[in-house]
């Protein structure tokens, strides 16, 4: 049974995939996945976390078949190797799922196989099919027939006709290998295995952290103090930094591009110095020992103190970068600028926990690597080149067209629809003309492997007589 499953899905698998681009194969591939899973780990399945997470992978396609996009594709490549670690170990953290999720992609069949076999698997393992006899069986005789074929043909010459007449162009060596790759991926995840070094590290190790036995209280005193010292230092430096920056903020306004993106990139380079090296202090100097001494109260205000004001730190640059968007309208890079902020955001957040609550580097890495997860789901919900296309169009006091025409033909439509009802240059006319075309062609060539919504949608609303 596991076999025909795992021969049926590797030639489904061909179908959807072999010479096509993605689209809807790779939303009908995970529902595939899932049944797949479903079926050898149905226990598994219980699980309220492999839910979710089936939910997420099932999302995520589903996305992709939408508006697909790049961050879509990447969501649904992420999403299965962490439905696939789940059913490994769903209590480990997501990086250890994601860990063991591409091994088993990658090496499920071979560490079942050849490295973890259990006693149970081994006894089983007595029972199957002789590889290297049936390779003899096949082997053997096709060698010795192709040899005697040869021969005959040139011994007799009807036989030669009869031989040469034979048409082996049907059998496509490539689809064939393509099918071994399905078979292999599948029977890789059909039993998900886990790496037990660092699934086993993470399970037994916590997020808090435990007073110690004995310490050494003058050393501990000695490092409080120059934790004082340097942690007053640089609150001191940067309530300096803050206010001429707020002063900054206040008195000019800059109406060049270029100048706000100076300021705006400046400022995002000393906030990655400074976030860095003020989480670096922070986690060295609560790293142990000094969580539990009880004199520590001055030092953990300094550290809540210049938590606080790297968040003010954050939220000026926010200011600047949301005045450049207003300015000059939606670009990736400004939308990484706001991604970037939000992210350091919860960083700072997320250390200021690691610092009340004492917990562990442990903990920062769990619970940073679950968010990250969640917003680059949240994230692929949104078609970014439709979306920067409509706020440009709308609110941009400056439009810049060609950037808006070199993203992707995700914003082919909208363009085309702005050209009917604006003034453009005729250069700029004919490339949204060219793009939409090209946009048009390519939708209305794909094979039903490729479809997306957008066949469904160009359809309904005649796009294709145009």
């Amino acid at each position: 049974m596991k076999h025909l499953i795992i021969i049926i899905s590797s030639i489904l698998f061909s179908t959807l995939f072999y010479n096509q681009y993605i689209g809807l194969n790779l939303s009908i591939f995970s529902v595939l996945s899932v049944i797949v899973l479903a079926i050898s780990n149905t226990h598994k399945f219980r699980n309220k976390i492999t839910i979710f997470y089936t939910l997420m992978y099932l999302i995520t396609a589903v996305l992709v078949f939408i508006q697909y996009t790049n961050l879509s594709i990447l969501a649904n490549i992420i999403a299965f190797t962490t439905l696939v670690g789940s059913v490994t170990e769903s209590k480990s953290s997501i990086y250890v799922q994601w860990y063991n999720g591409v091994y088993t992609s990658i090496a499920g069949f071979l560490h079942r196989r050849f490295l973890k076999q259990t006693i149970e698997e081994k006894k089983t393992s007595k029972r199957n099919i002789d590889v290297l006899h049936l390779v003899k069986l096949v082997g053997i005789p096709l060698v010795f027939i192709i040899i005697f074929i040869v021969l005959y043909k040139n011994g007799n010459p009807i036989f030669n006709d009869i031989i040469s007449k034979i048409n082996f162009n049907f059998i496509n060596l490539q689809w064939l290998l393509f099918t071994v790759l399905g078979y292999y991926l599948f029977s890789n995840i059909f039993k998900p295995v886990q790496v037990d070094s660092a699934t086993n590290l993470d399970l037994q190790t916590g997020n808090i952290l435990y007073k110690p036995d004995t310490f050494s209280t003058e050393a501990i005193e000695k490092e409080k103090q120059l934790g004082i010292i340097l942690l007053l230092l640089l609150n001191i430096l940067i309530v300096f930094y803050l206010t001429t920056d707020i002063i900054s903020l206040t008195t000019t306004r800059p109406t060049d591009a270029s100048v706000y993106s100076s300021q705006v990139h400046n400022g995002i380079n000393t906030l990655i110095a400074s976030i860095i090296i003020a989480i670096v202090i922070i986690l060295y100097f609560f790293r142990g020992n000094l969580n539990f001494f009880k004199d520590n109260k001055n030092l953990k205000n300094l550290a809540y103190t210049w938590i606080f004001l790297n968040t003010t730190l954050v939220i000026i640059i926010a200011i600047k970068n949301y005045e450049y968007i207003a300015s000059f309208g939606l670009t990736y890079k400004r939308i990484g600028v706001n991604i970037y902020l939000f992210l350091t955001f919860i960083g700072l957040i997320t250390t200021f926990l690691k610092v009340s609550k004492i917990k562990n580097l442990w903990f920062l890495f769990r619970i940073n690597t679950q968010i990250a997860f969640v917003l680059l789901i949240l994230f692929s919900f949104v078609n970014w080149d439709y979306s920067i296309t409509k706020y440009n169009i709308n609110h941009a006091p400056s439009l810049d067209l060609n950037y808006l025409i070199n993203l992707s033909n995700n914003n082919a439509v909208l363009l085309n629809e702005y050209r009917e009802s604006a003034n453009l240059s005729s250069e700029q006319d004919n490339k949204i003309l060219a793009k939409h075309r090209n946009y048009i062609k390519t939708v209305k060539d794909r094979n039903w492997q490729e479809y997306t919504y957008s066949n469904f949608n160009i359809k309904t609303t005649n796009e294709y007589t145009k």
